[in-house]
């Protein structure tokens, strides 16, 4: 090997080299943020609508393998952020009546408020109420907000498959302005469809939640997955969400997402 010192332009090219390395490394990081910030923009498209409805079928099992029945309507007018939504339980008898209306914002956590028709009242669901069960299902209050991707911050982790579907897998970390029980999601978008494959969250290291879709089918030109598995893993319980009759862009009246609409149904 030659001792003789490198001539300048060929010093000039090493520090070209090295400072060109360098340069990528520190652009890797905001290139995968902006990469899963254009990812879940793009899932979000695909799945905007004027509305949407559907009748749920939810088999909560708990632990033993029990499994109690139950179902609900579900009503949507706007999209991400913009929207309001009803949920209303149709049966069993014990439940039904109950409805909950939610208030999407863009920039922050949702407005809910429950009706019982026991008690012939609402009340107001209070952020830290947001983490408890919905009626005995795995979901808690604010797995019901409609989640919009100006809430979060993210971070592509790589690619995995689930279920058979080359998925990309992407760190969603709550904004300052979004209140959430979790300190972090994980999601998985397939690469195929953009479709939302699962998502688990995070209350600090552990995964408390698991969400997973499945039974995708076309509708209205929207991927959707018509079968949902919400696992409650600090429980061991898990509910089963089928999806009946859905709809996109019917017409629905703003006039019946409200809180007289909520007292007095149609």
């Amino acid at each position: 090997m030659s001792d003789r010192p490198l001539s300048s332009g060929h010093r000039r090219s090493r520090l070209h080299a090295v400072t060109l390395a360098l340069a990528l490394a520190l652009a890797a990081p905001v290139l995968a943020q902006d990469d899963a910030r254009k990812i879940v923009e793009e899932a979000q498209r695909r799945t905007e609508s004027k509305s949407q409805r559907y009748e749920g079928l939810l088999q909560v099992l708990d632990g033993k393998g029990k499994v109690a029945d139950k179902r609900w309507l579900f009503t949507r007018l706007g999209s991400h952020g913009q929207s309001k939504a009803v949920l209303r339980f149709l049966a069993p008898a014990e439940v039904k009546g109950v409805a909950l209306l939610i208030v999407n914002h863009p920039d922050r956590a949702s407005d809910q408020w429950m009706w019982t028709p026991a008690l012939q009242r609402e009340r107001r669901i209070a952020l830290q109420d947001r983490s408890t069960r919905f009626f005995g299902t795995d979901f808690s209050f604010e797995d019901l907000e409609e989640r919009d991707v100006d809430q979060y911050r993210y971070r592509l982790l790589g690619e995995e498959v689930i279920d058979g579907a080359a998925c990309w897998r992407i760190e969603s970390t709550p904004s300052e302005k979004k209140i959430s029980q979790y300190t972090k999601s994980e999601v998985w978008i397939r690469k195929d469809t953009y479709a939302l494959a699962q998502v688990e969250s995070y209350i600090k290291t552990a995964v408390v939640r698991r969400l997973k879709y499945s039974n995708f089918a076309q509708q209205q030109g929207i991927w959707t997955g018509r079968r949902l598995e919400m696992s409650d893993l600090r429980r061991n319980s898990r509910t089963i969400l089928t999806l009946e009759k859905l709809e996109y862009n019917m017409p629905l009246k703003d006039e019946d997402f409200t809180l007289q609409a909520l007292r007095n149904p149609v």
